[in-house]
């Protein structure tokens, strides 16, 4: 077979993300836990019962691609609209054409794209469209749809989350554009699996990004008559920043976050923001730091400070609105703060206590006199008998017990020295003075 250049491919005109594009399900990768076998919407596209449906996901997970295939799967007219350039006029042209298709026969399925950027009046001129089966709506999204979608357009769909693909997916995907003749099969490419690995973690689990990095790596290597040659400094230039790779088994990941948390746990700052920075630089997705960070608020800091937590879900939605690099430092805010609060770990041990009594006592009964009594016969049966509504006594206190019989002297919060969690200790005291007055 004759071999052509990079220059002589003929799709070459198209990004390598778009000429790559999966076109059935056995070529897709990712996102199992919703287009694997047996998974439900895998179902409805295999029985050819679609719905309208909305792809909640960051971007480059596949929600565009994952609507062509449904629509190859299915047979159906597919129109690919963009919530950024269209407005109403070019929306009641999708709806009259796919109102013709419906009369002879098609379905007719629309895909928006940032569907969330329509406004409320943009996104209810879908909506006797989708209840009458003119259409049937696709919908992506990067933002939650409980808060961007209208009530009513999101009660007709179902909405499907679809999550970051792994380091391992994203490094299939960048050999398969290696090898395909679709991407550089022809071109023989020389590249090592540490530089696909460190392509992929720079991607954060987007395909689109990892591909047009793969493709600018290739186009700024160098060439001779054996193919082309990738090098290490390439792909550094490429992805802004050293090579600096967590191991294949993921041990170093782990160990990372390890001493991250444990050197906040130490109040050791600069220890703190040295282990953010390493996982940082080596290419870590800053929302899962920012997820382990809001963990750690509770656990470490708890109500010694409960700014903590307040700060740290803060942290992680900026990482989320404004993502690497810039969130850097909003990282860095967040990991100091922790670092310097006062700590506790109160909250974590009252809950394992808790959680330990509630495996053996998984058949206590509730205490009658806290149990809701909404009909005759449960008033009868005295639920909510002797039960006393806390604001109607001094101080809104009384000395009824809330837990079962068998744990009623169980206590399992005991407040540290630590911060805010010495007067939160001191109302505990008051309190136990209120429900207790004999004892004091």
């Amino acid at each position: 077979m004759q071999q052509h250049s990079l220059f002589e491919n003929p799709n070459f005109n198209l990004p390598l993300a778009v000429r790559m594009r999966p076109e059935t399900f056995e070529d897709f990768v990712g996102q199992e836990q919703v287009i694997g076998e047996g998974k439900p919407l895998r179902k409805l596209i295999e029985a050819d019962i679609i719905p309208s449906i909305i792809f909640w996901g960051p971007p480059g997970v596949g929600k565009t691609t994952l609507a062509r295939i449904i629509a190859n799967t299915t047979k159906s007219e597919f129109v690919n609209f963009s919530a950024v350039t269209s407005g109403i006029k070019e929306i009641k042209q999708v709806m009259t054409d796919a109102e013709q298709n419906r009369l002879f026969g098609r379905r007719t399925i629309l895909f928006v794209d940032e569907i969330h950027r329509f406004n409320r009046a943009q996104q209810d001129a879908f909506l006797p469209h989708v209840e009458k089966g003119s259409i049937i709506l696709i919908g992506a999204t990067t933002e939650n749809p409980s808060f961007e979608i209208n009530s009513a357009l999101l009660s007709r769909c179902k909405v499907f989350v679809l999550k970051p693909l792994s380091t391992d997916g994203v490094v299939r995907i960048l050999k398969n554009a290696i090898s395909d003749i679709r991407g550089f099969g022809d071109d023989n490419v020389a590249i090592s699996e540490s530089q696909i690995e460190a392509i992929a973690i720079f991607s954060n689990g987007d395909a689109r990004v990892a591909l047009n990095t793969l493709e600018m790596t290739v186009l700024n290597s160098s060439t001779d008559a054996g193919g082309i040659k990738v090098s290490d400094e390439v792909v550094e230039q490429v992805t802004m920043g050293k090579m600096l790779l967590y191991d294949k088994n993921r041990e170093e990941h782990y160990n990372l976050i390890s001493a991250l948390h444990k050197s906040m746990r130490n109040s050791d700052v600069d220890a703190a923001i040295y282990w953010l920075a390493r996982m940082l630089e080596a290419g870590e997705d800053p929302l899962y730091i920012a997820r382990r960070l809001v963990r750690f608020a509770s656990e470490d800091v708890g109500m010694a400070d409960s700014r903590a937590l307040e700060l740290s879900v803060a942290a992680f939605h900026a990482c989320h609105f404004i993502g690497m690099p810039e969130c850097s430092v909003n990282l860095t805010h967040i990991v100091t703060y922790l670092s310097l609060a006062p700590k506790s770990n109160s909250l974590y041990i009252a809950y394992g206590n808790a959680a330990r009594d509630a495996k053996i006592t998984l058949a206590e009964p509730v205490p009658l006199q806290i149990r809701n009594a909404p009909t005759k016969l449960m008033k009868e049966l005295d639920y909510g008998k002797d039960y006393k509504y806390a604001h109607d006594y001094e101080d809104s206190v009384t000395d009824m017990s809330c837990l079962p019989e068998s744990l009623a002297d169980r206590r399992y919060y005991i407040p540290g020295r630590q911060g805010a969690e010495i007067k939160v200790g001191e109302r505990i005291k008051f309190l136990e003075s209120k429900r207790k007055p004999d004892d004091i």
